[in-house]
């Protein structure tokens, strides 16, 4: 006898949710129409929230959960928004009223215990009797989970340690990966007993999945955009996969809910309620500029060395979305004005080492550059604006007014971003000190609280 298996897929949504009222009524419906008998699951691949969107970041990523409950997700892995923008506690409290699974196959505490909430796997029983063995991983940004009081354990090795296990007590073998597409390939080569790999964090999509050896991969790009269905036609006699098949289904086809609109404005006034709270009073009004200098500007680089002590200062300037008007300013404002989940960063640098991030960062094409990803949820880079360092007009570079002295050791406060190397290779391998929970808004607000302690959240 044989048996098609269902399994509907989700990724990278990163808080896109004009898109999910589409995706909930399309998995709800499909749900509906396979009988009591039928082996079907739901899963989602990790990065579902992103505390950029004003509903995730007024209900620290709860609200997402209860949209996966609505349309009845079976299992989930976590990605690096899940994993690394929240606190330790507040990642601990996720998922606390979830009617999923959470499934991470290399993630423990610092101590190397699973964390509560979390599977390293699961094997689930089809009404039939078929048994599907699922493994997750999420990508390794150990310095960043280290500091958050988590370990990420090498994914790769990690799964074939626990698909070694997995293999002889399943007839299906899937994993959810959020490694990346390039990862994901070496989980096809490496580890051949996986029958099926649901990819993410690279924002690629198959529209009929990719075979590498038996192994098929399947992935639905981003922003629920796409929602992807893999079929497994499995033979009960030989108690094996005899076919597979990818799909993409594109959200834009399919119909939309007539109270699609009012699910949206829900969603937005829920955050709006949660983030009424006041974060400091402000004297006057700080405008933002994208390509200069600006007095919102020079309050943020204020704020970032006085909140990291460092000798001087370097960020974009598109970091502004909204400029912060005179008076009470909330958390909303503040989510407006600054809504990346970005970290403060203090970097250790030669004299030398600085004078090159500053004529790398003379780059004539990088204000105007649409930057997508690192975090950044800005419209452009913006001009590279200085505090405490500045070069004048003879080529003398002061930090903090005195004269750079080439062999000096200075230390810059940044932004995460421009850690990872894509804009400045240098600072990629150079010493430095990470500030987490801490967003760069809450720099600001902690920054408005000293200097403006009239009101306090």
């Amino acid at each position: 006898m044989r048996e098609t298996i269902y399994i509907y897929h989700t990724n990278d949504l990163h808080s896109h949710l004009e898109n999910w009222p589409v995706i909930h009524q399309f998995l709800t419906d499909k749900q509906k129409n396979h009988n009591s008998e039928a082996s079907y699951l739901t899963l989602d691949i990790g990065d579902h929230l992103d505390r950029s969107n004003i509903f995730t970041e007024g209900t620290l990523g709860k609200g997402n959960v209860q949209l996966l409950n609505d349309a009845q997700y079976d299992y989930v892995t976590i990605g690096n928004n899940e994993g690394i923008t929240l606190s330790h506690t507040d990642l601990e409290a996720l998922y606390i009223d979830a009617n999923f699974e959470v499934i991470v196959s290399n993630f423990t505490d610092l101590e190397g215990n699973i964390p509560t909430w979390v599977l390293p796997y699961k094997i689930h029983v089809t009404p039939s009797g078929i048994k599907i063995g699922i493994v997750a991983a999420t990508a390794d940004y150990g310095i960043y989970y280290e500091k958050l009081g988590w370990h990420v354990q090498d994914p790769i090795p990690r799964l074939k340690e626990v698909c070694d296990t997995l293999r002889p007590q399943v007839d299906v073998l899937i994993c959810m990966s959020h490694l990346g597409m390039s990862q994901d390939e070496i989980i096809s080569i490496e580890i051949p007993q996986v029958d099926l790999v649901l990819g993410s964090h690279t924002h690629h999509a198959f529209e009929e999945g990719k075979l590498i050896g038996k192994s098929l991969q399947a992935a639905t790009g981003k922003f629920g955009m796409n929602v992807g269905l893999v079929t497994l036609e499995f033979d009960h006699v030989e108690r094996a996969i005899q076919s597979k098949k990818a799909v993409l289904i594109r959200t834009e086809t399919l119909p939309v809910p007539s109270n699609a609109s009012d699910m949206q404005l829900a969603w937005e006034n829920e955050g709006i309620a949660e983030m009424s709270s006041v974060a400091f009073y402000n004297p006057s009004r700080l405008k933002k500029e994208w390509f200069m200098e600006s007095d919102l500007s020079h309050f943020f680089g204020r704020a970032l060395l006085s909140f990291t002590n460092a000798n001087c200062a370097m960020f974009p300037a598109g970091i502004f979305l909204k400029d912060l008007h005179q008076g009470q300013i909330t958390a909303r404002d503040l989510h407006q004005c600054l809504p990346h989940p970005i970290n403060p960063c203090v970097i250790t640098l030669t004299g030398a080492e600085l004078l090159e991030v500053i004529r790398t960062g003379k780059n004539e094409k990088w204000p105007k550059l649409e930057v997508k990803g690192l975090g950044f949820r800005g419209n452009y880079l913006g001009a590279i604006l200085y505090e405490k360092l500045q070069e004048l007009e003879d080529g003398t570079v002061l930090v903090n007014e005195i004269p750079l002295e080439i062999e000096k050791i200075y230390t810059m406060a940044t932004l995460d971003m421009f850690t990872f190397g894509y804009f400045f290779p240098s600072l990629k391998f150079a010493p430095k000190q990470y500030f987490m929970p801490e967003m760069i808004r809450d720099i600001v607000k902690w920054y408005g609280q000293q200097e403006k302690n009239e009101y306090k959240s």
